[in-house]
C-alpha cells in the first residue's frame, strides 16, 4: 500500500510595500487619501525640500517631490496621477514685501520649497527685472530681510501682519500672468526600483487622488481646522484655488518653467526632458 504523498504548503509572497513620500501641509491630504491606513503602503510625511534625499537614498519608491527637483536627481520618472498645481492664484505660496516688490533687493527664503525659491527667481527677473539677494529666512539676516517668500499652511494661520509687510505677491498668480498657463509646484516622481511597477503604482495613485476629491470635507475637518484653517477658506483652496490633475496642459507648463529656471540660473542647462510613465495622451 503506497504511502499518502502531500506536498509541503506554500505560503504566497508578501506584498511589496510601496514606500511613499509626501508633502507634508494641507494641500497634498487629497493625494493621500486613504493611503494611511493600507497595510502595503508606508507612507513619510515632510516637508517638499526633503523628499529628494528619500528618492536619493532609496527611502522611497515614489514621492510627491517639486517639480524643480526632478532636474537635480537623474533616473527619476514622472508619475502623472496628480500633482498639486493652480492657475492663477495659490494663497500658500506668497512673498510679503516691507517695499513695492519692483524694488525689492533682498529676499528671505523659506527653506521648505525648492520650487516656490526657484519660482521667486524666475517671476522676479521676468517680470520686474529683479535680481535680489536670496537668504535663508531661518537666519538673523534673512529675518530682517526687506521681503519674505513663505510657503504652506504657514502663510493662512501665521500669516505676516499688513502693517509690517503691506506688499504682497501671490507666484501662483504671477506665474497666470507671465505665461497664460497653470503653475505646478509638485507632482508624483519615482525612481526605479526591483519589483516597483509605475503603472500600478499610477493607478493606486490614481484612485487614492479619486477618492481625496471625494471627501473633501472629512479632509477639512481632519487635517485644516485643527491647524488654524477657516473652513470655509480650507474649502475654497482644496476645491477651487489648487489643481491636482496632471494634463498635458500641465506638463508644458513643467517644461517651461524648467527652461526659464535654467535661464535663471536655478537648474543646470538645458534641462533634462520629462520622462513620463504611463504616457499622457497630447
Amino acid at each position: 500500500m503506497n504511502a499518502l504523498v502531500t506536498s509541503p504548503r506554500t505560503t504566497p509572497p508578501a506584498a511589496r510595500t510601496l514606500r511613499i513620500g509626501c508633502v507634508s501641509y494641507l494641500n497634498a491630504r487629497p493625494l493621500i487619501h486613504g493611503l494611511d491606513a493600507a497595510d502595503d503602503v508606508a507612507l513619510t510625511l515632510d516637508v517638499p525640500a526633503k523628499l529628494l534625499d528619500g528618492l536619493r537614498d532609496g527611502r522611497f519608491d515614489v514621492a510627491l517631490l517639486p517639480v524643480i527637483d526632478y532636474q537635480r536627481l537623474p533616473g527619476l520618472t514622472l508619475i502623472p496621477a496628480g500633482g498639486i498645481a493652480s492657475d492663477g492664484p495659490t494663497l500658500t505660496v506668497r512673498i510679503f514685501s516691507r517695499m513695492p516688490i519692483e524694488r525689492v533687493a533682498s529676499l528671505a527664503c523659506d527653506p521648505d520649497s525648492h520650487t516656490s525659491v526657484a519660482l521667486a527667481r524666475v517671476i522676479l527677473a521676468e517680470r520686474y527685472g529683479r535680481t535680489p539677494e536670496f537668504v535663508d529666512l531661518r537666519s538673523a539676516a534673512g529675518a530682517n530681510a526687506e521681503a519674505r517668500l513663505l510657503i504652506g499652511d504657514k502663510v493662512v494661520c501665521e500669516e505676516p501682519s499688513r502693517i509690517d509687510f503691506p506688499h504682497q505677491l501671490d507666484l501662483g498668480q504671477a506665474w497666470k500672468s507671465l505665461t497664460g498657463g497653470p503653475f505646478v509646484f509638485a507632482a508624483w516622481v519615482g525612481r526605479a526600483a526591483p519589483g516597483l511597477d509605475l503603472v500600478a503604482t499610477h493607478e493606486r495613485l490614481v484612485r487614492a487622488r479619486e477618492e481625496g476629491m471625494r471627501h473633501v470635507e472629512a479632509i477639512i475637518r481632519a487635517h485644516a481646522v485643527p491647524r488654524g484653517w477657516p473652513a470655509d477658506l480650507a474649502r475654497q483652496y482644496l476645491t477651487r484655488n489648487l489643481q491636482y490633475g496632471i494634463t498635458p496642459r500641465h506638463l508644458e507648463a513643467i517644461r517651461t518653467f524648467h527652461q526659464l529656471a535654467a535661464t535663471h540660473g536655478a537648474i543646470d542647462t538645458p534641462p533634462r526632458p520629462l520622462e513620463i510613465v504611463p504616457a499622457v495622451p497630447s
